[in-house]
């Protein structure tokens, strides 16, 4: 019974043009307890060119409520516009990552009731955050289900405690997890794509990180130093390097057999640009006078 309310959340979620979950299971939230008092559902803090953004309604396991979803996207734009970022970290409050969509607002909506607020849908929160300019990393606190699974495959890079879990649980009740294959196969490896789309079942960290949905899954006391070694990585980036990156990471996946020959020159001219830029005889005078270039936080 739990295995199959767990995968009716998730359907819902695709209905929904997000996801879903129940309050009881790792696979969802009903909404209720969604607005904490007068705190907001999405905070953002920048910790050393850092900005952390948590979601913040720990009492529906973050489910990704109207709300919600719009605070996530005002504080990921304001991020990107922040010239004092570097990157994101996105986490969540409480025993769960994310769960989900809001399973009370999906039934309202499509009672017909409009939603509480104008908020972006989960392909717009996917395309943020994968298009995003700067690197974005998932820090899990616990499971993920469903659109929380689409957050953690956007991310560039994401690391999961060992006991976390995920499913993608759609096609035990005869539907498919349409909207999240696009970042999610973007990450997993064929065949570990093929067997946890086609049977549903529940993995662990270990499993992601093998398949490609995680980068890395560590000891749950070890979570903030990994995390950190990460972040210390791109504190230590010049900016408009590190952004340029992202995007040639994002640029080489799509490049066809038949055009690489016309990639790699194109290529060879950015590389020739970036080469005689300021960072760079920066990076240089930094490397021949043993001391730390000036951008490092």
């Amino acid at each position: 019974m739990a295995e199959q309310n767990e995968a009716v959340t998730a359907a819902a979620a695709e209905a929904s043009g997000g996801a879903a979950g129940s309050a009881g299971t790792p696979g969802g939230g009903t909404g209720e307890g969604a607005e904490q008092g007068n705190a907001p559902l999405v905070r953002r803090a920048t910790e050393r060119g850092v900005a952390v953004i948590t979601l913040n309604s720990p009492a529906n396991r973050n489910a990704l409520s109207a709300r919600l979803r719009a605070g996530l996207a005002v504080e990921l734009a304001a991020a990107m516009e922040d010239d004092a970022v570097r990157a994101v970290l996105l986490t969540g409050e409480g025993p769960a990552f994310c769960a989900g969509a809001d399973l009370k607002e999906v039934a309202a909506e499509r009672a017909g009731e409009p939603p509480p607020v104008s908020a972006p849908g989960m392909p717009e929160l996917f395309s943020a955050i994968m298009e995003a300019p700067k690197p974005v990393v998932a820090k899990l606190n616990g499971p993920a289900r469903a659109g929380g699974i689409g957050l953690v495959a956007a991310a560039d890079i994401a690391v999961a405690p060992e006991d976390a879990t995920f499913a993608f649980t759609e096609v035990r009740i005869g539907v498919i997890p349409a909207i999240i294959s696009v970042p999610v196969a973007a990450r997993m490896h064929d065949r570990q794509l093929a067997r946890y789309f086609l049977t549903g079942e529940t993995f662990g960290a270990a499993a992601a990180a093998e398949a490609g949905l995680v980068t890395s899954a560590v000891a749950r006391e070890k979570l903030d130093s990994a995390t950190e070694e990460i972040l210390d990585g791109f504190r230590a980036a010049a900016p408009r390097a590190l952004s340029a990156t992202k995007d040639l990471l994002g640029r080489a996946e799509a490049v066809a057999p038949r055009e690489r020959a016309a990639a790699i020159a194109r290529l060879g001219e950015l590389s020739a640009e970036y080469f005689a830029s300021e960072d760079a005889a920066e990076g240089r005078a930094a490397f021949r006078e043993k001391r730390s270039p000036s951008w490092v936080l």
